[in-house]
C-alpha cells in the first residue's frame, strides 16, 4: 500500500483485501460481525494485519471496541497518534 494514503483509506484497503471486496463496499457505518461477515477468528487475523501495516499493538482487551468500520479506523487514527507523540518526543 501507498504511504500517501490515509489511514482510513489503508484500514478500508486491508478489510477490501482481507474479505475479497472492492474498497467501496466497504462503509464506515457497517459492523465488522453483521455486515461485514467476520467472525471471532477473522477479527484476530484482521488485528494481525492492522499491527503489521501500523506497526503497533492492539491489546487483547481493545477486541471489543473494534465493532465497526469507523470505531477501527479512530481507534488506529488514535493509536498512530500516541506513537508519533512518543516518537517526536524522544528526539
Amino acid at each position: 500500500m501507498a504511504s500517501d494514503l490515509t489511514i482510513s483509506e489503508r484500514i478500508r484497503s486491508t478489510l477490501a483485501v482481507f474479505l475479497k471486496q472492492d474498497v467501496d463496499t466497504i462503509k464506515l457505518h457497517q459492523s465488522l460481525r453483521n455486515d461485514l461477515g467476520l467472525n471471532s477468528v477473522d477479527t484476530f487475523e484482521l488485528v494481525f494485519e492492522l499491527e503489521e501495516a501500523f506497526n503497533f499493538e492492539i491489546p487483547d482487551q481493545d477486541f471489543p471496541k473494534l465493532t465497526t468500520v469507523s470505531e477501527v479506523i479512530a481507534y488506529v487514527e488514535g493509536r498512530v497518534k500516541k506513537v508519533s507523540s512518543k516518537r517526536a518526543a524522544k528526539q
